[in-house]
Formats: C-alpha cells, structure tokens, sequence
C-alpha cells in the first residue's frame, strides 16, 4: 500500500469546519489537519482535537492572509502578500514575531508542540516567511522537529498543471526545500490537492482519483472539507462537496483502488526530506 497524507486545512476557521474536519478524522478519513491559531475559535474547538490525539497529526496553519491576520495587526490581501514575496520579501524580524506569536498560540491550547506546519494560501514558503520560520522551529523543537510542507505543487494522473499550481510552486517551494534540508528538518514534498474549487461532486471525485493514481509514496494531498457553510466562506460550496465526497464510500473505494493507506507525517518524514 502506498502511504499518503491527507491533511484538512483551515481547522477552526468556523463551526462547519472544524466539526467536518474532526467527524472525518473519526471516521479514518484523515490523517492530519492545521489550525488557524488567529481564530477566535481555536481555544474552544480544539477539544474536538483532543480525543484524536494521537491518531492524527495536529499542525499550524500559519496564516498571513486572512481576516483573523488583519485584525492581528499583521495581515494583507494575498495579492499584496504575493507582491510583497517577489519584491523583496517580508521583513524577516517582523516575520518572526509573529510566527513565534501563533506558534505560542497553538502550543498554549493543544499543550504540545504542533506536528507540522503549513501555510494559509501557502505563505510558510514566501520570501522573508520561510527563513524565520524554519530558525524557529529548529531553535524551539530541538528534539522532535515538526515536518514542513514544501508547496511543490503535482499534478494528478492524466492532469496538466495550471496557472494556479505553477504560481504557488514558483512563489517558494524549491526555496523552502534547501532551506528544510540544511537545517536538517523534516519536511513534506509533492502537494497535491489544488484545484480552482469548482465543479460538482463528480468532478471532485474525479480528480481525487487523478491525485491518488500520480501521488508519490509519501506525498501530502491537502482538503478543506465542512459540515456546514458559513457567511462569507469564499469556497463554502467546495468545502461541502469535499466533505461530504471524503466521508463517503466512493473515496474508501477510491483508496482501495488506487492502493493507498493514510498514514500520519511522522514515518515518511522522519529522515529530514520528504517525497521527490
């Protein structure tokens, strides 16, 4: 069987995502997820993490970018982030503050250091944001270092890489991978799991058959699934397309079929790179 991560973005973003992300994380249906420490959220729905302690890998969503950032003084439009990453890049003291901030927020409610890290829209890779960020971890984990998602962006089977997928690669991964392996820290390569959000359930299914068929032993496919829709949630109708689709028959045979077990970052990580 060929072992996979799959990690559920966004945990503590609203009600509807956290209480979809922990039902699917009872079912098996996961392996790992990453909270939005910024969210007024975090210090209550993390008990829906705490009795899954252990069976699934619990991170940091390092978040830039959404309205939880703004109002912490910190955030800006992703465009403005993305221009800011190719112009010079973030100033890395005041990177790295907050990073030590929402770090301090995730270790305060979960009691522990977080098993990886990520970004919201991919910001743990941009310039000025992954050089603190991996100084951090190595100076505050010495002994258990989290892994590190690398957004190298690859394409399903039978699936041509868009513009999407080739900015987010091209704003930082092969970056963030030298980075990661001069410090020695673990790190998760081969992302799989963009798409524009679009479509029906039949499309999605159709490209997770593509993701699991073209994932490397090891790779990371990331989701952002919810029970329930929220005001303003952009990508509302995609998040319940994407639950609903994860906790049902069709992807356990999707698995089977493709010859995939979801298995949790520590074992394919553990030697300080991940899948090339």
């Amino acid at each position: 069987m060929k072992p996979l991560v799959l990690c559920a973005d966004d945990f503590a973003l609203h009600a509807g995502a956290s209480q979809g992300i922990a039902q699917l994380a009872r079912q098996g249906r996961l392996s790992a997820t990453s909270a939005m420490v910024l969210s007024p959220r975090w210090p209550r729905d993390v008990a829906l993490l705490r009795e899954l302690r252990g069976r699934i890998d619990v991170g940091l969503h390092l978040d830039w970018t959404s309205e939880f950032a703004m109002q912490a003084g910190h955030g800006l439009p992703l465009g403005a982030a993305m221009r800011r990453a190719l112009l010079g890049g973030f100033d890395p003291v005041g990177a790295r503050a907050v990073i030590e901030r929402q770090l301090d927020l995730f270790e305060a409610e979960w009691g522990a250091p977080p098993d990886h890290v990520d970004g919201h829209q991919h910001v743990q890779q941009f310039a000025g944001i992954r050089e603190p960020l991996v100084a951090a971890l190595v100076r505050r984990y010495p002994g258990r270092l989290p892994y590190l998602r690398v957004s190298r962006v690859r394409a399903g089977a039978g699936e041509r890489l868009g513009v999407k997928s080739r900015v987010i690669s091209l704003l930082g991964a092969n970056a963030m991978k030298h980075i990661a392996d001069r410090r020695h820290l673990p790190r998760a390569e081969a992302l799989l799991g963009v798409y524009d959000f679009g479509g029906d359930t039949a499309r999605y299914a159709a490209l997770m058959d593509g993701w699991l068929a073209g994932a490397p032993a090891g790779g990371l496919l990331m989701c952002h699934p919810a029970d329930a829709a929220a005001p303003g949630d952009a990508i509302g109708a995609a998040r319940l397309r994407e639950h609903a689709y994860l906790g049902g028959t069709d992807f356990a045979a999707a698995l089977a079929r493709a010859g995939v077990t979801l298995v949790r970052g520590r074992a394919p990580y553990t030697r300080g790179h991940g899948a090339t």
